[in-house]
Formats: structure tokens, sequence, C-alpha cells
């Protein structure tokens, strides 16, 4: 555990003497951003020791090392993670009350990092923090976005995209290594010449434009175990900064092209792809970090090896989804063209170095670039591409001649596209899954052909959490009662959490798990009041469904139960409902037309449901803007039914279920993704399980048989609630506002399919689930031990043992040992 010696005087003169010399202020005068810095730059001091001393191991060692390449990393705030894995944030906590000061007030202060979307990037972020607390040498590499997403804002319903400026005050945790800073090249020509001193053709880049990638270092901190790790997010510069004198010559025009070309690269996470102007953003985005990442990983390699044939024993590039497969064909370039070795000694290489994550079912999802725009913008990549296609294209060829429909659908350039997830699969060593359930699907479905050919590849890694931010850090009050009952070894080994299954058929233990939940609640209430200026009951079901907003997740579903529960209600005030505040929160993407409009009809029905009086507050409707990991960590912790309600086989794995798990909320949800593994672990009888199965969503889609309108005709409650949608109900007498999602449910004037992700279908399914909960939740003492068992049966889903389950599979990684350096 840490050796970790923390000296209560010297970090409050460390806070003081930051803010006197950043700002020439004392520290009574400081404003509390000025205290956040100076506090992060105090606790920073303790990190750099164990980094210094983690950095001297890997030289010394030389160990294998992953390198995790991700187009985001949805971080969260590094203070208090960073404190937690210190195991010092009791001892700053106190440190900063006697100065009179807040810690939570000051963590408060701190953005949320903006480098990252929905459950990749967290699940990114995740698996660095086990990588690190289990001792294993790791590098995460992506891009420091200057605005990230968006921050969301919620006016007049609508989501209104601003933007995010998270480095507006300075990142305090981030180092910045010029002396490392990469050149990448887009665009020009090939030039071909042959050099016979060597007797090989060598490929020339020219007429290019280039931009410099500055690597900015993030410390990922271990927990107790002095490890840290690195998150190398790459910056641009222009090469040629423009000086006046380029007036002169007419050249300040290109000048000012190349600062531009810095600019945009970095500016923002996902730009809009609907038109060329950002599909050319995009893949220049993920060739500019893939490049520098590549370059610097081999540079790393050369200090302290000799042969590069002999890169794959020490070097791991995991590609995190599609974003990052171009390194296939750049590692390629690197080995052939810059260390000059041969097309089957770099391919020998690459496919012993690089190993593919698939995180998508859906087919739209796996990354496809049209040649034209490939080709201009990475033209010696782009040979590369060819030359990989026409090798493999040949080998599918005599394994099954005269079979030219496995060619079309396994070519990695077909139909005028450079298929990405294909470049990854045929180049990889190891192509993994996220869950069982999606494994099996990508298997027996979506990538049939490859597994029938290279079965070998193929292999599932369900997906964690990390319970050191989402319990440790999220959730004092429920940490501490763990720790109470049986230690603190859950906090490195989330299998312990077992040992408090007994504590189910405890009465006073129940009691006490319930009145832990309430001060959740009362928490996130005030969350709500504060921000949504929203009264919530504390003593309500707090039915919770917070993830990206998208169509197969059906936070449609969602909000059309909660119109039909409001009709019930107004139809039959002699029933008595259980009191649900149902709680949202998702960020749809800026081009997204429908998952916006989704928002705005939450909002609208939440505007009318809350402020009817006859209802006597038995339904809150809740929208929280800005879902993102601070305000998660209090949902979670707070939540007592988890939404997750995706059409079944559409999501990959789901990690905000086992965030939801681990704080004591059942599942109401389908089988899909990683449910069915947490029903599994907790049982049927602990959770609300609803809808079609994989296989019969799997069944409609390819055999047909589904008509939504037979449902609209015959089921008049349900047809009800769809016609609200047209009928002004929700729109002040506005009969067109939500027309498309109207459409989109029942004909195919707005979709290819009507009802494409089995809304209507799966509606009086869920709508039962929906009482079942109720049912359950008035009998507190059955509710009590659902919730426990919940929290208890979660030790699965640990980041920590997925880690474990990568390396022994897939990276073969060796454990180190850091002690601190007795000179610091």
């Amino acid at each position: 555990m840490s050796d970790f010696k923390f000296d209560k005087e010297a970090f409050k003169k460390e806070v003081k003497n930051n803010v006197k010399t950043l700002y020439r202020r004392t520290i009574d005068e400081a404003t509390p951003q000025q205290t956040f810095q100076a506090v992060s730059y105090a606790v920073k001091e303790y990190i750099i020791d164990n980094w210094l001393a983690t950095q001297e191991v890997y030289e010394k060692e030389s160990p294998k090392t992953v390198y995790y390449l991700s187009m985001e990393f949805l971080m969260g705030r590094a203070l208090g993670n960073n404190l937690i894995n210190l195991t010092a944030y009791q001892d700053v906590k106190e440190a900063l009350e006697e100065m009179g000061i807040d810690l939570n007030a000051v963590e408060d202060q701190e953005p949320d990092a903006a480098l990252g979307n929905g459950g990749l990037g967290r699940l990114a972020a995740c698996f660095l923090d086990s990588l690190t607390s289990l001792g294993y040498p790791a590098y995460g590499c992506g891009i420091r976005y200057h605005y990230g997403m968006f921050k969301q804002k919620i006016k007049n319903g609508y989501q209104v995209e601003t933007p995010d400026n998270w480095l507006q005050n300075g990142n305090p945790f981030e180092i910045r290594r010029d002396e490392y800073a990469k050149e990448v090249r887009f665009g020009g020509t090939i030039r071909m010449q042959h050099n016979y001193e060597t007797g090989r053709d060598e490929f020339i880049q020219e007429n290019f434009e280039s931009v410099l990638a500055i690597p900015y270092d993030m410390p990922i901190v271990g927990y107790g175990n002095n490890v840290v790790n690195t998150l190398r997010i790459w910056d641009a510069k222009a090469i040629t900064s423009f000086r006046l004198d380029s007036f002169d010559r007419g050249e300040y025009h290109k000048a000012v092209e190349q600062e531009n070309l810095a600019k945009t690269i970095v500016e923002v996470l996902y730009p809009n792809d609907n038109h060329y102007a950002g599909k050319e953003l995009r893949l220049k985005q993920q060739y500019f970090f893939i490049s520098a990442s590549l370059q610097e990983a081999i540079d790393k390699y050369k200090r302290s090896n000799d042969d590069i044939r002999r890169l794959h024993e020490k070097v791991i590039f995991q590609m995190n989804d599609t974003h990052p497969t171009v390194a296939v064909a750049e590692l390629m370039r690197l080995l052939m063209d810059e260390e000059g070795l041969s097309w089957d000694d770099a391919w020998n290489v690459t496919t012993k170095c690089c190993a593919y994550t698939n995180h998508t079912i859906m087919s739209e999802a796996l990354e496809k670039w049209p040649i034209d725009l490939f080709s201009r913008l990475l033209p010696r990549v782009y040979q590369i591409v060819e030359e990989i296609n026409r090798r493999f294209v040949e080998k599918v060829r005599q394994m099954y001649p005269g079979n030219e429909e496995k060619v079309r659908k396994m070519a990695i350039l077909y139909d005028g596209q450079v298929k990405m997830a294909h470049l990854a699969i045929v180049a990889g060593f190891s192509v993994n899954g996220v869950a069982k359930l999606h494994t099996e699907i990508l298997k027996h479905e979506e990538l049939k052909d490859f597994y029938e050919m290279m079965p070998e590849k193929f292999n599932n890694k369900t997906n964690g959490i990390t319970q050191r931010r989402f319990l440790l850090h999220g959730n004092p009050l429920l940490a501490d009662w763990v720790t109470e009952h049986i230690g603190d070894k859950w906090i490195t080994d989330l299998s312990e959490m077992a040992k408090l299954k007994p504590l189910a058929d405890d009465p006073k233990a129940r009691k006490e798990f319930m009145e832990i939940k309430y001060q959740n609640k009362i928490r996130l209430a005030k969350y709500i009041k504060e921000h949504n200026e929203i009264e919530v009951d504390p003593e309500s079901i707090f039915d919770v469904q917070v993830k990206r907003l998208h169509e197969y997740k059906r936070q449609l579903l969602n909000i059309l139960h909660v119109m039909y529960l409001y009709n019930q209600m107004k139809e039959h005030p002699e029933i008595t409902f259980y009191p649900r505040t149902f709680i949202f929160g998702a960020k749809a993407a800026a081009g997204y037309k429908r998952a916006k409009q989704t928002i705005k009809l939450i909002n609208s029905v939440a505007d009318v449901i809350n402020n009817d009086r006859s209802i006597n507050g038995k339904i809150k409707v809740v929208f929280i803007e800005d879902y993102r990991v601070s305000n998660a960590e209090l949902i979670f912790a707070a939540a007592d039914v988890s939404e997750q309600i995706s059409t079944a086989s559409k999501e990959a794995s789901g990690t905000g279920n086992m965030k939801f798990m681990l704080n004591g909320a059942p599942t109401l949800g389908t089988m899909d993704g990683a449910n069915v593994e947490i029903v599994d672990e907790v049982g049927m009888e602990n959770a609300f399980i609803f809808g079609l199965s994989s296989d019969e969503v799997i069944n409609y889609e390819n055999n047909g048989g589904y008509q939504p309108m037979d449902i609209y005709n015959s089921d008049w409650e349900l047809k009800r609630v769809v016609d609200q949608l047209v009928d002004g109900t929700y729109a002040n007498g506005d009969h067109e506002l939500y027309r498309d999602l109207y459409n989109s449910l029942l004909n195919t004037k707005s979709s290819d399919r009507a009802d494409t992700y089995f809304i209507l279908k799966d509606f009086r399914s869920y709508a039962e689930a929906q009482k079942r909960v109720e049912a359950a939740y008035r009998d507190q003492d059955r509710w009590a031990k659902m919730a426990l068992l919940n929290t208890a049966s979660c030790g699965k889903f640990t980041s920590d043992r997925t880690i474990e389950e990568y390396v022994a599979d897939i990276w073969k990684l060796k454990k180190v040992t850091v002690k601190p350096d007795p000179r610091l």
C-alpha cells in the first residue's frame, strides 16, 4: 500500500505560498477559483514525486507498455480523484478546514475535463485508473480539445450548445512537454524514388501541409501504490507562426492558414460530420493524434532498445473503437518509410502490436471514409491501405474461391469507401467485444464473415467501472458504511462486496442502507432545486435515465410512458399512485435532429406535468442540464431505479448500468448489453426485465413481420399517447412540433423503417414492468433487500477485473513496484 506521508503544516504553507506566487494575494483575498488552483498545485507536488519515481522504474526495467489510443477520455474532475488515490482525501480535507476552506467547494471550482462525450470516453478513463491502480505500465493517448464536446444549456426546452472552455483558467495538473513535439503531415503528393545504396524504393511526401503536435501530460494516480501513469493529450501548433515580413512576401495568407489548421484540429471533439468539411476535420483529428502518439512510442522504444523488429515485445497499441484504427497503416508507414523495414517485417510487427476493441453493433457507427477524401488527405497512408486490402482480398479469394459476395462484405476498400473496422480486424491480433451478448452478436451477426475466417482473434472483455470514483468519491456515506461492515479491501478488490450479502436479511442493515439512500436523495434534490428550480420529494421514487441521447437508448419510450401515467392519473384520480420523480440527463449530438427533438419533448412534458396542481406533485419530471461526470456522481448515489431500456441487441455494454448497481439501484431494463450479466449476478428477482429479446429483435429486422400500426390501432391508451405528440397537448397547440417523432413511430416518412427501435412493441411490457417497480417499492423491506443485494453483487463489474482480463489474454504486461525516491 501507499508510503504516502502527509505533512499538514507544510501543505497549508504550500497552499498559501501558491496563492501568493500565482496571484500576488493572501489566502484570505483569494477567489474560489484561485484557491482551487493553489490547492491543486500543492497536491501536484506530492504527485510529481511519485510520477518521477514511476518513470525511473520504467526507464530502468523497460517493461512492456500498453498505449491506449482513444479519441475520448472523459476524465471528470481531477482534484478529488487524485486525493482519493493518494489516500490523502481526509488529511487534505482537515488541513483545509483548519484554514477555513471547504474541500467540496474547492472541488466545485474545477471544470470537468472536456475530453469526451459518453460511455466510450468514460470507459477509457476508468481503464487508466485501473491500469495504474493495478501497477501496469500504460499511456493514454488522445487530443487536448480546447472546447471538448459542448456545454449544454436548456433554453425554452431546447438544447443549446455553448462552448465548454474548460481550459479558461488553465489546467493545474498538466505539464507541457515541448521536447517531445512531433510533426504531422497532411495532403500533398507522393514521389517514389529508388535508393541504389539500399536497393529499396523510397516514398517521399511533397507539397504537404503540416502541424506540430505538442504533448501535454496529465498524471493518472494509482490507488495507494505510488504508481503514476500518464495521459498524453496532443495539442497542435502551426510549424511556421506568421511573421511581420510575411506581409511583404505575400505569404500572410499561407501563414494564417497554417495557424488555422492547427487551431481547428484541436478545437472541438467530434465536429458535426454531416457535411464534407466536418468529415475532413474528423479524419485530420484522428490521424493527428495517432501519428504523433506512434512516432513518440517508437522514439521511446528506441531510447532503450536497438531492434525495431522486436517492437511488439515492448509495445501494444489498443485501439478504442474505430476512431484510432488508422494506427494500423500509420505504423506500417513509420516502420517502412522511417525505420527502413520491408513490407513483411513491418507487417509482422504491426500485426503483433495492434489490438482492436469494437464498441458498437450498429453498422452505421462503424467508421467509413470516402476514398477520395482519405487518399487526398493521407496519400501515403492510403497507398498502404490499398496494399493491405489487395493482399487480404487475395487471401479471401484463396479461402473462398468464386465467392465474390465474401469479398464485397469483407474488403477494406469497397464501394468508394475505406472501412476502418475491417482494417482493424485484418491487422489486429485481437478483436474484442465489451459484453458477452455483444461479442456473440459480433461473432454471429455483424462480423460473422471475419469470425468464420479468423475465430482465434475474437474474445470478450465485459466492461467495468472504477469503484474508487463512483463509490469511494461519489458516495462517501455508502462507502463508509461498506468499510464499517466488511473493511476497506473492496477499494482495490470489488469481489469483497459479496460479503455484504448476509446483511440483506438484517433489518438494521437494511434500514441503514435506505437511510443513506435517502440522504443522497436529499443531496440531489438540493442540486435540482438549485439548478432547475423544481422541488422534488426525496420520499418519491427517483427513476433515473442518464446517458447520451440516442434513439436506440429509447429516452422516447420513457417519456411516452410518463405521458401515459399522467393520462391515467388524470382519468382515475381514485387510484393511488406512488409518487415518482422521473430524472433525465442527456446530451444530443449537435446535428442529431430527432435526439434534440426528444429533449424538447421531455422538457415540454415536464412543463405541463410539473405545473398541474391537480395531481398533487405525484409525478415530477426533471431534465438535468449538462450531464457530466461530476453531477453523475450525485445522480448515481441518489437513484432508486436504473433505466437501461435500449432496444435489445443495440447497446454494446453500457457502464451506467454498473454505476447504478454499485450504488444500490435495481435495473429496469431489457436483456441487452451488460444488463444480461448484471441479472446473472444479482438474480432475475432483483431486477425488472421487460421487452423483446435480442433474438426476437434481430429476427424482425432480418425477416420483417412487425407492423407498429397494428399496435397503434388496437391499443387505444397507447394510441392516445402517440396522438398527443401531434394534437398540441405538449406543444401549446402546435400540431407539427413533434410530427417527426410521431412519424418515426408509425411510418417511413422520416426513417427507413417504422418504429425502428420497437418502442410501441415494447411499450406494454415496459408499462407492466413499471407497475412491478411500484409494487416492489411499496414494500420497503423487500425494496431495501433488492437494493442492498445489487450493491453486494456488483463485484464482477469493476474495471480492475476487465483490465486483468486484457492483461492476461491480450497485452501480457507485468506489474511494476514503485517506491518513492528517498531523496524526494
